[in-house]
């Protein structure tokens, strides 16, 4: 009887000793599929990939997204109170605010043939956004999206639907934002 103790405790010795072996392999062939993964500007690895702080973008989150918007534009529209027009613009980076640099910060130059003021506008992934502001006597806001297509390439087009509203007068002119009037959004080109 006393064999067969001893031995009954051999055997559970031997057990949980394999099974603490087993389990520590296991848990350290089990990679980190992060340790290799170095996330820019931000970033933060989850699961092996980057999730990317706001206005950056890319694998490691290396690419500032404003970067696809700007550059010089050649803007195609006609809104429900203006002929067709074709002119330029610029999207720049906006300027440092207290010395701290916005990733996603961009302004607007030479806005709808009008503005002598930059106009005010954010990035976020592949949206452009023009918050309502007032310049000028009129009250703007839209929303874009940039794209790629066979003509103009890779981020070489975008599609800005917008609205002015003359503050005198409170007449609208639409370029697609209410689609519903049968305005067009303002297409832009690089």
């Amino acid at each position: 009887m006393q064999m067969r103790t001893r031995l009954k405790t051999v055997l559970i010795s031997a057990f949980v000793t394999v099974s603490a072996f087993v389990s520590i392999t296991y848990i350290s062939c089990n990679r980190d599929k992060c340790k290799t993964i170095v996330c820019a500007n931000g970033g933060v690895c989850n699961s092996g990939g980057c999730i990317c702080t706001s206005g950056y973008e890319g694998s490691n989150c290396e690419t500032l997204s404003q970067t696809k918007f700007q550059g010089n534009w050649s803007v195609f529209e006609k809104g429900t109170r203006t002929q067709a027009a074709q002119y330029a613009i610029t999207i720049e980076a906006g300027p440092a605010i207290a010395g701290v640099v916005n990733p996603t910060y961009v302004v607007i130059v030479n806005f709808y043939n009008y503005f002598k003021t930059p106009v005010n506008a954010y990035v976020d992934g592949d949206t452009l956004y023009i918050p309502n502001q007032n310049y000028e006597g009129k009250v703007l806001f839209g929303k874009g999206y940039i794209y790629t297509d066979n003509t103009y390439g890779q981020f070489g087009r975008i599609s800005m639907a917008y609205e002015i509203i003359d503050t005198a007068t409170q007449l609208v002119n639409d370029f697609g934002y209410y689609p519903i009037d049968g305005s067009s959004p303002s297409l832009w080109n690089k």
